[in-house]
């Protein structure tokens, strides 16, 4: 089950590195910075949420609890690419990293590790059989 809910994960990384480049070479130039945060990060979270429904029934939890524990495995792996690829790989300062996660400047990123974190629980118990 977990090997599985990391292949998923991969799929959300793949998703989030896409969604960038189309937040930087498209929304962004549209909507503005601010704006194309916003907009790139609902639409991460909709990715996040079709590709959990998809596969959920694939990664097979048992229970609530396994739910759970995949939702913090997906949130752990997260927060490890957030911080670990995008400073030490992607270059980008530490600064810049945690501003995205600064609500009081309507940096929402908080709402992706939410996503991330619960949507495995959330979508399970309406799919079970």
């Amino acid at each position: 089950m977990f090997i599985k809910a990391v292949a998923v994960w991969f799929s959300f990384a793949a998703l989030a590195i896409m969604n960038g480049a189309l937040r930087d070479m498209v929304i962004s130039r549209w909507a503005g910075e601010q704006g194309g945060h916003v907009i790139s990060t609902f639409l991460l979270c909709i990715l996040i949420f079709a590709v959990t429904w998809l596969t959920i029934d694939w990664i097979g939890p048992l229970s609530g609890t396994d739910t759970l524990l995949i939702g913090a495995l997906w949130l752990g792996m997260t927060l490890a690419f957030e911080f670990m690829a995008g400073h030490y790989l992607f270059k980008t300062p530490w600064e810049k990293l945690l501003a995205d996660y600064n609500l009081a400047r309507g940096r929402i990123s908080l709402a992706v590790l939410q996503k991330a974190s619960q949507t495995a629980y959330r979508d399970q118990p309406s799919r079970a059989s």
